[in-house]
């Protein structure tokens, strides 16, 4: 993916997404020794950056296939991204959710306007049932983080964040499916300056820094975190541009993710969700190796259930 294609994907996206704000922290910055630019993507329409990469990836699609509709499986943020973008762009969308998904996340799903199947919380059992769609009523799949156009969308926050700040010596972003990590480390590549990109992950579900250190795809071990959005693997189409452009993942126990969001929700009153707070623990637990440096921290998505908060 080229340049152009960037600059491309974000015109055609534009009217459809926020410009979102970024923040700073004088306390952060203290704690840290860096200077920290957090891209607030919890600001996005549905709360999430996975509106840019859903967008995206129903607007590359040919008039048939936008006429019979899309499906995913997700979830929950790019659940509610393709119900929304899809709601914007006139196309019907089925969304096949995990049946523990977040209530608040379901419930943001129907009101966006998507068809909601659910399924047993398992990879095997969203494919299987999204397969059962497709063969049924001939939906177009969108995959939330291992498309193409999705990768490309998803980058075009990382894009934004080095527009406005050209000089930044690293980027951190969660990593979960890989959609994000790799549209960031592509934009990085095209629009930074020298720019390193760094993962953050749970260790509950560290196949991504598995991967990059056997240079192959890993499965999960487990996936009991509280970053629900992180629970997914890798694909392969952004796990070649990971392993290109990525310096590093750094995994993080659950005790530091749960602080690094409380950590946020009280000192710089926004509200994040846990997989968001994973690259912030990132910096917050190394802070040698960011030490007198730019950081730009991706901060994913806002959406909460407050009836089950961490703390």
């Amino acid at each position: 993916m080229t340049k152009k294609d960037f600059i491309d994907c974000y015109n055609r996206i534009a009217p459809y997404i926020h410009k979102t704000p970024i923040l700073t922290s004088r306390l952060v910055d203290e704690l840290t020794g860096a200077k920290v630019y957090f891209k607030c993507e919890n600001f996005q329409r549905t709360g999430a950056y996975k509106m840019r990469g859903a967008t995206n990836a129903i607007m590359q699609l040919n008039t048939e296939q936008k006429g019979i509709g899309v499906i995913t499986h997700s979830s929950g943020n790019f659940a509610q991204a393709l119900s929304l973008a899809a709601r914007s762009l006139n196309v019907k969308a089925t969304i096949v959710m995990p049946s523990n998904s977040p209530q608040v996340k379901k419930n943001a799903v129907a009101q966006y306007g998507g068809k909601i199947i659910e399924c047993a919380s398992t990879i095997e059992a969203r494919q299987a049932t999204t397969e059962h769609i497709i063969s049924t009523s001939g939906a177009t799949f969108i995959h939330p983080s291992n498309d193409l156009n999705v990768i490309l969308g998803q980058g075009t926050a990382c894009m934004e964040l080095l527009d406005d700040f050209p000089n930044l010596d690293t980027v951190i972003c969660p990593v979960g499916g890989g959609g994000l990590l790799a549209g960031s480390a592509l934009a990085a590549y095209h629009f930074g300056k020298k720019c390193n990109v760094i993962g953050a992950e749970p260790s509950e579900a560290d196949d991504a820094y598995r991967s990059l250190i056997s240079g192959k795809i890993e499965t999960n071990l487990t996936t009991n975190t509280i970053a629900d959005g992180l629970r997914t693997q890798l694909g392969h189409h952004n796990f070649p541009i990971i392993k290109k452009h990525v310096q590093q993942i750094i995994r993080i126990s659950e005790d530091d993710i749960i602080q690094a969001m409380r950590f946020i929700w009280e000192r710089m009153k926004i509200i994040i969700e846990p997989s968001s707070a994973v690259a912030l623990a990132a910096v917050l637990k190394n802070t040698t190796t960011f030490k007198n440096k730019s950081v730009g921290i991706i901060i994913s998505g806002g959406n909460v259930d407050l009836e089950n908060l961490p703390f």
